[in-house]
Parts: C-alpha cells; structure tokens; sequence
C-alpha cells in the first residue's frame, strides 16, 4: 500500500532496520528512515494471488519483504524472487522493467512506495548533505549586493529534520511544488530564526519583506477589522505565511504573533521571487485563458461574493482569497483552474498558494479589467 495511504492504518508498519535494507532507502538518512517507516505498512499477498492484480507496479517501487514471488515477464517468460536475497533488495521490476505479474508462490508480504516520493526525498536529503556544514551561501544574486555581515546569520542545519522538511510536507506541503534545480539554492538562502512567544513576525500594513516557513512552534494570525482585532487562525510547523503580500506586491493584510516559542525559516522577498515565485506562477492571457476553458478549465473567481454575484465569467466558482486555504483538500486536484479577480493583484496570490500545494492553477494576467482593455 501506497505511503500516507489510509485505508493502510490498521496493517502493521515497516520498521526501520527493515527499510535500511532495502535499495536506494539505505541510501538515507537515519532521521528520514524513521519518519518513513512511521508511514509504511506490510501489504500480505496470500499464495497463489497477483501482487499486481489490482494495481501494478507502474510509478512505484514495489519490495518483496517476506516469501517468493513468480514474476511474470512481457516476453513469456518468468523470474522468482525469495526474500533475503540480494535482488529482494531491489524494487521490482527495476531490473526486469517488462513486468506484467507477481504471483505468491508462498505467502509473502510487500510494501509499496511511490517512485516520485523517494526522488523527493533523495533529493532532499542528498542536498542537504552539502549544506550540513552550516556554511551560508554569501554570493549574491545578480543585481544585488551583498547583504551586511550582520545580517549574515548562520544557515540552517539541513541534516536535521523538521516539520517543514517532513515525508509528508516534501509530498503536499508548501515546498512540494518546488522545481528540484532550485532546491539546493533555496537550501542555502534560507536563515534559521528562533523567536519568542508573543514575538511579532509580521505587521498587518506592513511592506512585504520576508516569506517564513515555520520549523518548530506555533503562530495566531489576526486582522484589524473596524477597531477590533479578528483572530483567523493557528498555523503551526511545516505551514508557511508572508506569501501574500509577496506575490500580489501589497502591503501585509494580517499580523502573524508567536504564540510559542520556535524557530522560523526566513527567506528575503527577492530570492523568493526568483525561487518560487517565478517558477509557480503560470501567467495565461485572456484569449489563451478562454481556450483552455474550452478545453475543460474552470474559471475560479477570487474576489469578494458581492463582486463575483455582480459581475462573472461565464460557469465560475467564487472562492474569496480569504477562504482559498480553507479550500485546499475541497478542490479538485484533477481540475485545471484559471484564477482571476478584478487587477490581477488578489488571484496571484490565490493562484501562487493553490500551485503552491499542488494544484493546476494558472493565473490570468491583469484580471478583468485587462480583459475588458482586449475586448
């Protein structure tokens, strides 16, 4: 069964020493085993049954942990795997990429991972074996000068392991979406930041300066909304804030308040544009935009229920960009989206967090009212 499967809860989980043997897992670190094997679960095949008749082994790595299996080849012919030994090791079918079936000869037990999975996490890890020393990345990008020595706090220790950094949040969290070229450059950019409880990070009218991840802790977001102070919400490690402001180029439009102590991950706006900004935001113009709608998009209008019941695209949905993360899990990931509101300003935003976790968003560039000037 797949890793952060569900269904798989009640089936008993794959230690670690189990998974240190297997290939390329032993490859990683202490750290990353442990928090797999907190996720893996023993899938049993009873003799005789297909370990693929349900689903084959196409983008996942598929282990013989327990019995024998009776591969059967695309050119007619088969090949046995007995566990403890070296080609159990291997997942299958690397080695024998035709593989159509894997009968139980006895009863056996295997355990499923997803092939883009392990490449996240192999490239996380051996990254960050580069980056353990702690040592900053002190050339600054082009165009910039280099920031003040004092401002020059030590990276981060990527060979330990955080919230931020977890099998789960690699898989569906705000860096999940990251292109792998820019992994290493962001690892070196970012600035580990211990905070106090009750500590301000960020200001509701505030200039947009810096994007966070939070490593360890927990923070309240709250608005001033006439007079009175709103909180909104509790976000805790492995979330990110300060994209917002970032991306639509406004001021910050909440105050973000440690509510314990915890370490925060800093990135200066300037390398988040280059990092993840540019690279996740996918621009489309009207006219592009309304051929992908033809071809099955669907229109996402961020702006407030009063605009969206005035004026509308044609088959919209309104999601306001206040609720948009109260959206993630309700949308569907299958669905491509064209997000809009009236400038452009709102929906990068939207758009930038719905691509951040995942989602086929694409942005339409200056909203509305530049699709009023074309028409």
């Amino acid at each position: 069964m797949h890793a952060f499967d569900d269904s798989a809860a009640s089936s008993p989980r794959v230690s670690e020493d189990v998974l240190r043997t297997l290939v390329p897992l032993d490859a990683l670190s202490r750290a990353r085993l442990t928090e797999l094997s907190e996720v893996c679960f023993i899938e049993r095949i009873s003799a005789g049954a297909d370990a693929f008749r349900l689903q084959g082994p196409k983008g996942q790595a598929v282990y013989l942990l327990a019995g024998e299996l009776e591969l059967g080849l695309a050119d007619g012919s088969n090949q046995r795997v007995v566990s403890g030994t070296e080609a159990a090791r291997h997942a299958l079918g690397r080695r024998w990429l035709a593989l159509r079936s894997a009968h139980a000869v006895r009863d056996s037990q295997i355990v499923r991972l997803d092939d883009d999975l392990l490449d996240i996490m192999a490239t996380w890890d051996q990254l960050a074996i580069g980056n353990a020393s702690g040592t900053a990345d002190t050339t600054p990008p082009a165009g910039r000068t280099a920031a003040p020595a004092a401002d020059a706090a030590p990276a981060a220790d990527w060979g330990m392991l955080s919230g931020v950094f977890s099998v789960k949040a690699l898989n569906s969290g705000p860096l999940s979406q990251l292109p792998p070229a820019h992994i290493d450059t962001l690892l070196r950019r970012f600035r580990r930041v211990k905070v106090k409880r009750g500590e301000v990070i960020v200001r509701q009218g505030a200039e947009g300066d810096y994007y966070y991840l939070i490593e360890s802790g927990r923070c309240t977001v709250s608005r001033e909304i006439g007079g009175a102070t709103v909180n909104l919400a509790e976000i805790k490690s492995g979330d990110a804030f300060g994209e917002e402001a970032l991306v639509s180029g406004t001021r910050r439009n909440a105050t973000v308040t440690m509510k314990s102590d915890g370490v925060l991950l800093r990135l200066p706006s300037a390398d988040f544009a280059e990092l993840l900004k540019q690279p996740l935001l996918n621009r489309v113009s009207f006219e592009e935009a309304q051929r992908m709608v033809a071809a099955g998009a669907r229109w996402l209008d961020v702006r407030f229920p009063s605009e969206f019941q005035y004026d509308r695209l044609p088959g919209a949905v309104n999601v306001p960009l206040v609720e948009i993360r109260n959206a993630f899990g309700l949308l569907d990931n299958s669905q491509q989206y064209i997000v809009y509101c009236q400038t452009g300003t709102r929906s990068a935003a939207a758009a930038f967090l719905l691509a951040q976790r995942g989602y086929r968003a694409s942005l339409l560039e200056r909203g509305l009212a530049g699709a009023e000037r074309q028409g």
